[in-house]
């Protein structure tokens, strides 16, 4: 139907396009008895069917609109006494394609199993707590305009039940509260920008969740702000990716920089008030579970007031977590249901336990329905315990692949076709899908403690499931199923069995998973079993040389969580090479050379400088001899190996050396470049860039500013051409330039181009932290420098106070490369303060970069002394500053 067809008469007119025809004209109509039918939009009620419109021949109905019901007195009744409110029943549905479908209470699937009263959406157990939390929520909503607000804690803390009440709260006062879709494209979320209502987006586990979070602050950019926009982020942690998140770009540093941050703390942690808690969660699920199927004929009141809670609830802790006391309570109900003594666990007191009395239960329900559908005995329920594992690994998204799944199962590859569909059937049964048009053919167990815990049973029990279950899945069954097993292996009931057979999958199947291992890795925060297994690898002598490689190349440019993995990778191929090419020098002379290179460049990013320039030379004296021999095939290694041992000869203080090494290279890459500019323009723009940082070394500062200039005169093409590929040289240059500026006096001009470089290195750690967060770090650090230089120190405490605030937790993680950064940035920050007279604050900072330098110049005197004598004069110029 056209909405703007009725718009005068408050009316929707709805075409049927196939008139009634010959119908007899005795006054009656076809549609007769259709008054006051639903008509739905998708899953929305717009209006009901009203009368059969004149003069079209019974072609046209009129409807009456949803928003004209909505103003008669006794409809708003009619929805209050359906538990709507006052002013519920409408809801905006301009962003219903974003809408995560299992936060909707409509079309959330009726519960099948006992578990699923748990799910945080259903809100069976009634909310309560946390009072000054919420009024502090609804408060900061009151305020307008964009905010953002972070609560985190471990699982089954509350934190997705607190914001269902919020969003309870907030519908029937106007609000759009949006759910996005774990699958919701960043560029289709971008669309809330045009929100006219007050809105409220929720994003849950917002720490996976990166490229979601990004649309939604480049959203709130563009908002007009003529009505409220906040961000509610629920997260596990608040560690790394908080930090990155909310300074990756200019627009999240301004959006985010004023967020609040709350650890939600454990909602029972009054132990006296844990009993009254449990008898409510009880009552609640009693009135609940006759809606369960099988399960109306039992007097569950009777059973919830006869209870006697947990011996041990006062003085457990693990009582403390919401979700912990809500199971205990449901699996004691069903308790009192049971027939047969021996099929449950009742006298267990044991909070750590109650998933598994949980699952107990769960498994009468999977009895009950496989029987009913003829399942078993033929199957037997340990395939089928096993089918629903598999289910939570790999997942499907339609009824093929799901085939596919369990012809990968032993005990289901043999059954026929039909067979197999009823299992599918009988998951679909037990945990229906949300519905929708392309989503997956079942649900998921919930709450996700139970699926991790049942998924962790049956890997310990069967732990080569995980491999008939990568044997034939695609890149995304791989990746869910690494990322899924690291999520089992963390809990506590499994850590360590468990991280050893993933660790020995990760091995068997390295050549189909090693890019989603060093992914994974990357992002997870139990990463254990995987750097484990990458470890292992690397010293395998049973590995080919080429898997070595191949697994080396998924490794991202920089990653300070991979960084020690990564230098025993690259030690292990420099080692096969060089056994090889001593007795076969023409064969593998130019591979042990790459190798070392590479080797030396892992080395300098953990800190070991000095190993890392004699792996270089070494790479450097190879291919010189290989130059000599084959100028053609072998110059351009010799300049990239001469680059990269001038850089490190600077790094260790050995700075003429540097600078000769890197003007040979420069007379290779001209002669180079001008022979084939596509291919060597890129890396002669990078030596020149090299050469301006020796230059300045040696005091050479007019030279070294005309070097950088050359080499930025190269990259700025570059970069507009192919910005994936350049972007990062260009920051680098410019950064460059603004330390060579400074130290001609050129304030204003460095000014400018470092914060160049921070906008683009902030744009590139957005897309991948991991990787620019150090580069970041830096080019804030000299950012804070040249703002103090030209009078503006404030907004210079603010750069450094940021780029501690990212080498924090990169020295934390990595402390062999960034400690030294760490204290350098302290030591500036401390000068920072002491300029401003802020002497006291100074003080603390200072104390804090001496004691790190010291600790650095006890392992490394040559090298770090330097360093700790600087701060120490910072310190001591603090001491003489007057109060």
């Amino acid at each position: 139907m056209n909405p703007g067809s009725g718009f005068v008469g408050n009316q929707y007119v709805m075409d049927l396009r196939t008139p009634a025809a010959g119908w007899p004209g005795d006054g009656t109509s076809p549609w007769s008895g259709l008054s006051g039918a639903a008509v739905f939009c998708d899953r929305y009620l717009t209006g009901v069917a009203a009368s059969d419109r004149q003069h079209f021949d019974h072609g046209r109905l009129n409807v009456i609109p949803s928003y004209v019901l909505h103003h008669d007195l006794n409809f708003r009744t009619v929805l209050a006494d359906h538990g709507g409110g006052p002013q519920a029943g409408l809801e905006a549905v301009e962003f219903q394609d974003l809408v995560d479908p299992t936060t909707l209470p409509a079309a959330r699937p009726a519960p099948v199993t006992p578990a699923a009263l748990l799910e945080a959406g259903r809100q069976t157990v009634p909310f309560h707590g946390r009072e000054n939390l919420v009024a502090q929520l609804e408060a900061w909503c009151d305020q307008g305009g964009f905010g953002a607000w972070l609560l985190h804690g471990p699982g089954g803390q509350g934190k997705t039940r607190l914001a269902h009440h919020l969003t309870h709260l907030l519908r029937p006062q106007g609000w759009t509260v949006l759910w996005p879709r774990p699958d919701a494209r960043p560029d289709r979320l971008r669309e809330v920008r045009r929100a006219a209502k007050p809105l409220l987006v929720i994003l849950d586990y917002a720490e996976n969740r990166p490229g979601q979070l990004a649309a939604l602050i480049e959203a709130a950019a563009e908002h007009p702000g003529t009505s409220p926009f906040k961000l509610l982020l629920l997260a596990r942690t608040a560690d790394d990716w908080w930090q990155q998140a909310s300074t990756a770009t200019r627009q999240a540093e301004d959006h985010l920089a004023t967020a609040r941050a709350n650890f939600l703390t454990p909602l029972e942690d009054k132990p006296d008030r844990r009993a009254r808690h449990y008898f409510d969660a009880a009552r609640a699920l009693a009135t609940a579970l006759p809606t369960v199927p099988g399960l109306a004929g039992h007097d569950w009141a009777a059973a919830g007031a006869a209870l006697v809670p947990p011996r041990h609830l006062g003085e457990d802790d693990a009582y403390g977590n919401a979700l912990t006391l809500h199971m205990t309570a449901l699996a004691d109900l069903l308790d009192t249901a049971r027939t047969d003594p021996a099929d449950g666990t009742g006298e267990e007191e044991d909070a750590h336990d109650v998933e598994d009395r949980l699952l107990g239960h769960e498994a009468r329900y999977w009895q009950g329905s496989a029987t009913a559908r003829g399942l078993t005995p033929g199957l037997g329920m340990d395939t089928l315990r096993v089918a629903l594992a598999a289910a939570h690994l790999v997942g499907a998204t339609d009824r093929e692949q799901a085939d596919l799944l369990w012809r990968r199962l032993p005990a289901l590859a043999d059954q026929p076709r039909d067979r197999r569909n009823e299992v599918t059937a009988w998951l679909s049964t037990i945990y229906p899908a949300t519905p929708s048009r392309n989503g997956p053919p079942w649900g998921a167990l919930q709450p996700d403690r139970l699926a991790e815990r049942h998924t962790g049973r049956t890997l310990d029990t069967a732990p080569h499931l995980a491999d008939h279950l990568l044997n034939g899945a695609d890149s995304a069954q791989a990746e869910q199923l690494l990322t899924v097993y690291c999520r089992a292996a963390a809990h506590p009931a499994f850590r360590g069995r468990l991280d050893t057979h993933l660790t020995d999958i990760c091995i068997r199947h390295h050549r189909q998973l090693s890019q989603h291992i060093v992914a994974t890795a990357t992002r997870s925060d139990h990463s254990a079993p995987l750097t484990s297994a990458l470890d292992t690898l690397a010293a395998d002598p049973a590995i080919r040389l080429d898997d070595l490689e191949v697994l080396y190349s998924r490794f991202p440019l920089s990653s300070h969580l991979l960084a020690s993995t990564a230098v025993r990778l690259a030690d292990t191929i420099a080692d096969r090479y060089r056994f090889l090419a001593e007795s076969n020098p023409d064969a593998y002379l130019p591979g042990l050379a790459t190798a070392l290179n590479n080797l030396s460049v892992e080395l300098a990013g953990v800190g070991r400088r000095d190993e890392g320039l004699t792996t270089i030379q070494e790479a450097v004296a190879i291919r010189r001899s290989l130059a000599k021999a084959n100028p053609n095939a072998y110059l351009p290694d010799l300049a990239t190996a001469l680059n990269n041992c001038s850089n490190l000869l600077g790094e260790v203080g050995r700075r003429d050396e540097g600078l000769e090494a890197v003007q040979e290279a420069i007379g290779h890459y001209r002669r180079l470049a001008t022979a084939n500019p596509d291919t060597y323009l890129p890396d002669l723009a990078m030596t020149l860039n090299n050469l301006s940082i020796r230059l300045g070394g040696v005091g050479r500062r007019d030279e070294g500013l005309e070097a950088v200039r050359e080499a930025i005169g190269h990259y700025r093409p570059l970069a507009k051409a192919n910005p994936d590929a350049h972007l990062p040289d260009l920051a680098a240059a410019l950064n460059n330039l603004s330390v060579r500026l400074g130290e001609v006096g050129r304030h204003d001009e460095g000014l400018a181009a470092i914060q160049e470089a921070v906008e683009i290195r902030r744009s590139l750690a957005n897309v991948d932290p991991d990787a620019y967060l150090p580069a970041l770090a830096s080019a804030l650090n000299n950012l804070s420098v040249d703002l103090a230089a030209v009078g503006r120190r404030d907004d210079g405490l603010e750069a450094v106070r940021e780029a501690i605030g990212h080498y924090r937790p990169l020295a934390k993680a990595n402390p062999d490369a960034y400690l030294s950064d760490l204290a350098t940035v302290l030591s500036n920050l401390a000068v920072d303060l002491g300029m401003v007279r802020r002497r006291a604050e100074g003080l603390a900072v200072i104390h804090e970069a001496v004691a790190v330098h010291r600790t650095l110049a006890d392992a490394n005197p040559d090298h770090f002394e330097p360093g700790l004598q600087r701060s120490l004069k910072v310190a001591d110029w603090l001491e003489r500053l007057e109060p």
